[in-house]
């Protein structure tokens, strides 16, 4: 593997020690798996709905999304990832991929084969737990998601969604002072959230015009972070990121 392929698997290597006990004896097992990385553009399909893939997806730069169509054409988003993201890890033991895994933006992708990937678990077994435990991480996001959409206001699942991305992006270095790129278009978020176009654009709206966030160049400001915090119902514990120092400001999980 050359100098420019480790840099993207050391992203995966720094978030999954920061909430688990790999040392460096599994950092450096980790690098050692073959990997091909691609970047491509906005809309790039890594997986669609009926396939059988034969590799995981590593999210090394960028933004990705899951998703699925009902019959009638209609869009659900499922899930957004940042990166050292592992959306399709899954995929190891389901083999039939169930949605769809798209890109957002211009993303670095890094392509793990399955059997290298599941004998370097056998092989190191905190490995294994700690991949296991992203993924059940990704099952409390879903939860966490339904019950936001299903049980609270239009205004809230905004202000939920963001205070996600913020604590997420923070995670990876990627929100500094509660800054980050946001490039979610409004009908990805309404997708996202069962709203329309017009509801996300007045919510958001409404949130700037009370200086809580400003958006500006598609990056995202929060300027009163227990403001949104208290708008979304927003409570960091089912990330469950014990395992990470909390940025200043933010709320730590559990």
């Amino acid at each position: 593997m050359t100098a420019d392929e480790r840099g993207p698997l050391d992203v995966l290597i720094r978030r999954l020690k920061r909430a688990s006990r790999l040392d460096e004896t599994e950092a450096e097992a980790l690098l050692s798996l073959p990997a091909i990385v691609r970047d491509v553009g906005s809309g790039y399909m890594i997986g669609r709905s009926g396939e059988r893939p034969g590799q995981c997806c590593l999210l090394a730069d960028g933004f990705i999304r899951r998703d699925q169509t009902t019959s009638d054409g209609k869009r659900q988003i499922l899930s957004f990832y940042v990166p050292g993201d592992i959306p399709d890890l899954q995929t190891i033991h389901l083999k039939t991929l169930d949605h769809d895994v798209v890109t957002v933006t211009e993303a670095r992708l890094v392509f793990l084969p399955h059997e290298p990937l599941v004998a370097l678990c056998r092989a190191h077994p905190l490995i294994g737990e700690a991949l296991w435990r992203e993924t059940l991480i990704d099952a409390a996001v879903t939860r966490a998601w339904i019950t936001t959409i299903g049980r609270t206001s239009a205004r809230a699942r905004v202000a939920h969604l963001l205070c996600e991305l913020a604590t997420r992006l923070d995670v990876v270095g990627l929100a500094e002072e509660r800054r980050f790129r946001m490039p979610l278009t409004q009908h990805e978020i309404g997708d996202a959230l069962g709203l329309s176009i017009v509801s996300v654009n007045r919510i958001l709206q409404d949130l700037r015009g009370h200086k809580v966030i400003s958006l500006s160049k598609r990056v995202l400001a929060i300027h009163d972070w227990d403001k949104l915090q208290r708008i979304g119902q927003f409570d960091p514990l089912y990330l469950h990121l014990h395992g990470a120092p909390p940025a200043s400001g933010m709320p730590e999980g559990s």
